[in-house]
Parts: structure tokens; C-alpha cells; sequence
């Protein structure tokens, strides 16, 4: 009997994280989905996707109100959180509450995120990519790297807490200089703006413009040849691609 080949082909594929029922997105801070994809939450929500936030630290030393306690400012900042992700269409909201700028020990947190994508059960975790060229905040880094951890992690037997193995089956990094998935957001660019714009003690109206100018004119450069005017990127991987898999930064 003759034997196929392997289509080694499909092995080089992106996932399709389009068709994705529920998601995870992991925030290093309280604005980070929004600004690093909020066009992509908004797509992935119209479509009927339940979304599920999770914010990694508190936020408490980022106010542009000088006068704010680092109390007073986590807890505003959990509740621009949670309205800008609302706005969005998430529904779900989950916070680890590690102190802003605090986080240095991976395999702590892939723990603590394995454990949340185990009861969650997401097709697809988003996170800020680690590894992106002359990143220097470390919350950022830690976070990325954990999540892209806590993939492998979840899928583990024993965990003691008390959920089934669930890795998932794709990871999408925002913030990514190599993004290899563009998904239209002409119609959800205006929403994503609006989103960052309920974060008012990060983004003063200065901050705001430039965001509006940059973001657009990177959403078109995106889009260029694809058929709609405004694209939103993503480094999108299987499991499979985040462990011994050389190739994965072609793919």
C-alpha cells in the first residue's frame, strides 16, 4: 500500500485563532489588552467569542494624578479594567493582584495562570510578546513568558487544583515586532480608541492623539494587500511551536 507523505506544510501553519469559542486575554496592567489589541477583542466578541480578561498586577503606580494613593489608583485602575473590556465585549474579568512593577519569577505566575486556563478552558491565550526586540518592562516580559509557560503547564496531570488538563491550543502575542496573523478590525479601529480612552488616569488627550495616529497608520501599513483598510497583528502558535520547535520564528 502506498504511504502519504507528511504535509510537513501544516506543520509551519499559524493556528486560526478566528474560530476561537472562548479566549483568555492576560494584561500585564489594566490597559494593556485595549492598547496591544483591542481592535482583535473587539473582532473576536462581535463574532460571538466569549472573552475572558485576566489582569496580571494592580497597576498601583501608574496615575497621571500625582495625589493618588497606590490604593486609591488600583482601584481605579480595576475599574477602567473592567469597563474598557466591557466596552469591548469581555465578560468575564479575573485579577492576580501582584504589585505593579513587582513580578520577577516565572514559574510562579505560569502556575497561577495554568490554574486559571484549567477552570476556563480557553481555545486560545493571549499575552504580550517577551520577546519583543528593546522590551525593557519586565512585568511585560514575566507576563509573556509565564503565559507562554503556563501553555505547556496546563496540560500537566498534577497540579493539585483540582482541574482537568486543559493546554490550550494556540497563544497569540500582541505587542509583536514578527506578527504573523492580521485579522480586520476596519470596523472595530474606532472602539478599540474609545476603549483606551476609559483608561483616564494613563491617557491624557496629548497621549490619546498620538495613539490615534500611530495605531492607525500601523493598522493600514497591516492591511496593505489583504483586502480591508485596517489590520491588527498578532503572533499566533500552536502549542506545538512554543517547545524544541526551531522553526517557530518563520512560521
Amino acid at each position: 500500500m502506498e504511504q502519504l507523505a507528511p504535509d510537513v506544510s501544516a506543520l509551519l501553519q499559524a493556528p486560526d485563532i478566528r474560530t476561537c469559542r472562548r479566549v483568555l486575554c492576560v494584561q500585564p496592567h489594566p490597559d494593556d489588552n485595549e492598547i496591544g489589541m483591542g481592535g482583535v477583542i473587539a473582532a473576536l466578541a462581535a463574532g460571538g467569542a466569549e472573552i475572558h480578561y485576566l489582569t496580571v498586577t494592580d497597576g498601583r503606580h501608574g496615575n497621571l494624578d500625582p495625589g493618588a494613593s497606590p490604593a486609591e489608583t488600583a482601584a481605579i485602575r480595576r475599574r477602567e479594567a473592567v469597563a474598557a473590556g466591557r466596552y469591548l465585549g469581555a465578560s468575564e474579568f479575573h485579577f492576580l493582584d501582584h504589585e505593579d512593577g513587582s513580578l520577577d519569577d516565572v514559574p510562579s505566575l505560569a502556575r497561577e495562570i495554568a490554574a486559571l486556563i484549567r477552570r476556563t478552558r480557553p481555545g486560545a491565550v493571549f499575552c504580550p510578546d517577551p520577546w519583543l526586540p528593546y522590551e525593557s518592562h519586565w512585568d511585560h516580559v514575566i507576563t509573556g513568558r509565564a503565559a507562554a509557560a503556563a501553555i505547556h503547564m496546563s496540560g500537566r496531570s498534577h497540579l493539585d487544583d483540582g482541574n482537568e488538563p486543559c493546554p490550550p491550543p494556540a497563544i497569540g502575542f500582541y505587542f509583536s515586532a514578527r506578527p504573523n496573523t492580521v485579522i480586520d478590525v476596519s470596523s472595530c479601529f474606532d472602539r478599540k480608541m474609545e476603549a483606551v480612552a476609559l483608561h483616564q488616569s494613563q491617557v491624557d488627550a496629548a497621549t490619546l492623539g498620538m495613539y490615534q495616529l500611530y495605531f492607525r497608520m500601523k493598522a493600514a501599513e497591516l492591511a496593505q494587500g489583504r483586502g480591508f483598510a485596517l489590520g491588527e497583528g498578532l503572533k499566533a502558535l500552536s502549542a506545538l511551536h512554543t517547545h524544541c520547535f526551531v522553526d517557530a520564528e518563520r512560521i
